[in-house]
């Protein structure tokens, strides 16, 4: 008797010591005007009054959801595609491929951003470099801002498509090969049998991996940090960024705590509405 309840207090104090306390003292600072030291006076409602008439709040927050609009997609569809072909009977040297694929899901953020810098850096990448040789004019990478975020987006792409292609590969084989065979004797095509039979045989982890991209990408700060810090200037910042530099570059805490609510508030309405969403394809 005492064992599940001692493994379920240490989990219960580690959930109130790193998630509800926080939040809770995140709230709290968000009607102050605390700086990060010295005394946190009461300010009421006027950190979210600040924050709602600021233009780089929703410059930031515009940024993010170009961001995320283009990544999610993306790593969606370039896990989906190479866990196809990693169970396809046809594919070769299978345990190889998810060896070379998952590589990237084990470096860390920042590592990540340094190598996509190195790659496409303006005056040292060496994809302006190659294009040198080859007798192309450099480009732009880094001072032309939506390059920028194309870099960015790509790079998200290329570290989050390894574990989520392991999901997809996990639901793919449990997919009944009767529904193919049937399908193939009634002459259905390999796009058919894709969008007919493999597609909704796999939304549940579909949904699975399109609500944790969107989160993720809405959090994502390290990668873009090392990559190129939100430039260039403050054009591709994201919100986790604008966060950051309110927070403890300008000494903000009070502020940057109500842009993290509002944060909090953004995220869980995107979850709810894609909870709802797919309760209603699963309904359906």
């Amino acid at each position: 008797m005492l064992a599940p309840v001692a493994f379920a207090a240490v989990n219960i104090v580690m959930f109130l010591l790193f998630f509800i306390w926080p939040g809770a003292l995140g709230l709290l600072y968000s009607f102050t005007n605390y700086r990060g030291f010295g005394q946190a006076d009461f300010v009421g409602f006027d950190n979210y009054h600040t924050l709602f008439s600021d233009p780089e709040f929703y410059a930031a927050l515009r940024r993010t959801a170009v961001y995320v609009l283009l990544s999610v997609p993306l790593t969606y569809v370039l896990s989906l595609g190479v866990a196809v072909l990693l169970v396809s009977k046809f594919t070769r040297g299978k345990t190889l491929a998810k060896t070379v694929f998952f590589f990237p899901w084990l470096i860390s953020p920042i590592v990540t951003g340094v190598i996509w810098r190195w790659l496409f850096g303006e005056n040292f990448g060496f994809v302006n470099f190659v294009l040198g040789e080859l007798g192309f004019s450099e480009v732009e990478w880094s001072s032309n801002g939506d390059l920028s975020l194309a870099i960015v987006i790509f790079a998200t792409a290329w570290a989050a498509t390894a574990f989520n292609m392991l999901l997809f590969i996990a639901a793919l084989k449990n997919v009944p090969r009767s529904y193919y065979e049937a399908s193939e004797l009634d002459g259905a095509g390999g796009w058919q049998r894709f969008r007919y039979i493999t597609l909704p045989a796999i939304a549940p982890t579909s949904f699975m991996v399109i609500l944790l991209s969107t989160i993720n990408s809405m959090k994502e700060f390290a990668m873009v940090q090392a990559l190129n810090g939100g430039g260039p200037g403050t054009e591709n910042r994201l919100i986790v960024q604008y966060i950051y530099e309110t927070g403890f570059k300008q000494a903000k805490v009070g502020y940057a705590s109500a842009v993290s609510m509002i944060l909090m508030v953004v995220l869980m309405v995107i979850a709810l509405i894609q909870m709802r969403v797919g309760r209603g394809r699963g309904a359906s």
